[in-house]
């Protein structure tokens, strides 16, 4: 979601981007957020997110390891270049629902499109059975 200082939405994103994890959801996330506001003309930038990995790498804090994080965030960083600043807040999830919701959204629209024959693996046994 995108906003003006004033609080006003200015653009809603919601993408389904098929099977990855959490982190590799919340980075997507922050570069599409980004690469929007930028669109709409924004020099200057507050990324709110409740992920702490994002936002402690991110804001330099948190080393990246993952290879698929590590080019995502070298994506992140190449977008925040083009602006004249951004900072990171780490929010709590619960003042975080309307992001949480434009998620569900694009989860939905890809189970119903693309997704719509994935079947999720079977659970792992449990280590005692």
């Amino acid at each position: 979601m995108v906003r003006d200082p004033k609080g006003r939405v200015l653009a809603e994103l919601a993408e389904g981007i098929g099977v990855a994890t959490n982190n590799v959801a919340e980075y997507r996330a922050a570069l599409e957020g980004l690469r929007k506001a930028k669109e709409l003309g924004a020099r200057k930038v507050l990324l709110r997110s409740d992920s702490r990995l994002l936002i402690e790498q991110l804001a330099g804090r948190f080393r990246v390891k993952n290879p698929t994080l590590v080019r995502l965030h070298g994506e992140v960083r190449t977008v925040e270049r083009q602006l004249q600043g951004v900072t990171y807040e780490l929010i709590p999830r619960e003042l975080n629902r309307d992001a949480d919701r434009l998620a569900n959204l694009g989860v939905d629209q890809w189970l119903a499109g693309p997704g719509r024959d994935y079947v999720p693996p079977e659970p792992a046994p449990g280590l005692f059975e």
